[in-house]
């Protein structure tokens, strides 16, 4: 049942969507093989070349909080028209940085121009659809994703490898320039109706309290936020541990990184087979099995002294596999309750994921240190992915079972009387 009519097809919606959510494979997968060299190349040490990456997350969940409330008053269209814009701008600056310190200032305003994106797209799907067909709608768009990402590790490390860092970093550009060409020509706005007061402190603070006091908004954001844990810390740590501790070249790497997103890609068709057949909380349980399997052999292998490329890629195929079915469930469960208030509750949900993602790219920036020195190892990355796991499997076990069927609460008029949206 759609949430608003539109006169968009469902493949522009399902392009649109792809493009969008695509930004954040591209820019951090699209530059992941060209660190090492980079972090050469500027002389810097391990942890100022973490925080290309724990900064650029920092600044998109945090603008998060920022672009949700402006979307909910102005409209998704505005907000994405400068949101793309500034990315592209971020892009050139950041290839052209003349010090790491520049390029971590230039990926952190990248950051939150890749909110603005991310955060419309969630709640484009609570726009126009409701809460059970969101979900499903939000696997095609993360299929998309999962392909942008296919493409973006190998392409990477096919520029980093002949052309230099630089020209993997100018490609973000070139994306992102084509994402805002789509959303100037081809996007129609989805918000139904503007709330005029989305802006007053007073209105912004009792929507986020509403938010934050709803359980099936904790249980989905929980399990979206767990499992992106595990795929950040595999992001922040592979390029690392597989090209300076088990000696891949930077093709070889992206070839990886490829074969990860098609199991991605298979989770998010999986995702939708199964939802009709159990319902997103049977389906969430199923995907927890896989996930904590996944994360307790790597860890095993690894505590075992196994370090080789197959005992990290294999279970962590079955991790993405799970990956594509607690993201669309998660992301689309979280904003599901709050139809008037969707960009709100997509950037609290956003934020949360990326808070997670910073702390865990700080401790992996210490953990990852020794490589420098060549005594690195493959166990902070093995042994984070594990806790994630353990974390995933509990959400999904535990709060998501007691709380994921999504309920609308009901909304506060203007004439004081409350009805169920």
């Amino acid at each position: 049942m759609s949430a608003k009519p539109s006169s968009m097809s469902p493949g522009l919606i399902v392009l649109v969507l792809s493009l969008l959510l695509g930004l954040q494979p591209v820019t951090t997968d699209l530059y992941l093989p060209a660190l090492p060299a980079m972090t050469q190349g500027f002389g810097a040490a391990m942890s100022q070349a973490q925080l290309t990456l724990t900064a650029l997350l920092l600044a998109f969940g945090l603008s998060q909080m920022v672009w949700g409330p402006l979307s909910d008053r102005f409209g998704r269209r505005p907000v994405l028209l400068v949101g793309m814009l500034l990315y592209v701008v971020a892009s050139v600056g950041s290839t052209f940085s003349a010090s790491m310190d520049q390029l971590i200032v230039w990926r952190a305003l990248q950051g939150v121009a890749m909110g603005a994106g991310v955060m419309c797209a969630r709640a484009i799907v609570r726009d126009l659809y409701a809460p059970v067909d969101g979900a499903r709608i939000m696997s095609k768009g993360l299929t998309g994703l999962g392909v942008i990402a296919c493409a973006s590790a190998p392409l990477g490390g096919l520029l980093a490898q002949y052309l230099g860092w630089r020209v993997a970093l100018m490609a973000l550009a070139v994306f992102g320039a084509g994402t805002l060409l789509v959303v100037a020509l081809r996007f129609e706005e989805t918000l139904a109706q503007k709330n005029p007061r989305a802006l007053e402190p007073i209105t912004l603070l009792r929507t986020w309290w509403t938010i934050l006091q709803n359980p099936t908004f904790w249980a989905f954001t929980l399990l979206a936020t767990t499992s992106y844990g595990g795929l950040f810390t595999f992001l922040a740590a592979s390029s690392f541990v597989f090209i300076q501790v088990l000696g891949l070249s930077q093709p070889a790497y992206g070839l990886a990184m490829f074969t990860m997103s098609l199991s991605y890609i298979l989770g998010t068709f999986i995702c939708r087979r199964l939802l009709p057949r159990f319902g997103v909380r049977k389906t969430v349980a199923l995907a927890g099995a896989c996930t904590l399997t996944a994360g307790t052999s790597m860890g095993l292998f690894a505590l075992a002294g196994v370090q080789h490329v197959a005992a990290i890629m294999v279970p962590f195929y079955l991790f993405m596999l799970a990956h594509g079915v607690h993201q669309p469930c998660g992301q689309s469960g979280a904003v599901g309750p709050f139809p008037q208030a969707a960009g709100a509750a997509s950037a609290l949900s956003g934020f949360m994921m990326m808070i997670a993602a910073f702390f865990m790219g700080g401790w992996l920036g210490k953990s990852l240190a020794a490589i420098a020195q060549g005594q690195g190892s493959v166990l902070p990355l093995t042994n984070g992915v594990w806790f994630w796991s353990v974390l995933i499997a509990a959400t999904a076990w535990t709060l998501v079972q007691r709380f994921g069927e999504v309920k609308t609460p009901p909304v506060r008029t203007n004439a004081g009387a409350t009805h169920a949206s």
